[in-house]
């Protein structure tokens, strides 16, 4: 069963998170809380290559500490719509940016950019990403063109 309710309102939990270096922090509130929330865990060549353990909370539950956001760098690749986020200082996977795909703007955080989670303790759904998320095969070393030294 989902998350308790008291009050007819959803339990939720807030969580702090960022980089590795300190460079980039925010704040995330879920509900249901983490240990009864379901992690995706993605085997698409994006999520597989950048670690992501996914989490998605609507944008107006995401605090960013210090103009965070604009801290982070983007990596776009396949359909070059989402923002792949990540600290351009040492290079930790914070998440996704679904602001231009998704109606109500929603990010995917990585709970590997979470502090103090035991990712061992959470509840994961597996997704054959890289079968199912078209275009269905690993993008992996496709995106970069040699010959024009650029991203395609």
């Amino acid at each position: 069963m989902g998350a308790s309710e008291q009050g007819g309102q959803e339990e939720s939990g807030t969580y702090e998170g960022g980089c590795h270096c300190g460079y980039i922090k925010f704040s995330v509130t879920l509900s249901p809380p983490l240990p009864e929330y379901t992690v995706m865990n993605c085997s698409c060549s994006g999520c597989f290559r950048l670690g992501y353990l996914l989490v998605y909370p609507k944008a107006k539950d995401v605090v960013w500490h210090n103009d965070g956001r604009k801290r982070c760098a983007s990596y776009r690749f396949n359909t070059k719509t989402k923002d792949q986020m990540f600290c351009p200082k040492c290079g930790t996977s914070i998440g996704i940016d679904f602001e231009a795909v998704h109606k109500e703007h929603t990010y995917g955080i990585s709970v590997r950019a979470l502090y103090g989670i035991n990712i061992d303790e959470l509840n994961y759904k597996k997704l054959k990403g890289v079968t199912r998320v078209e275009p269905a095969y690993d993008l992996s070393g496709h995106i970069w063109d040699e010959e024009k030294q650029e991203m395609r």
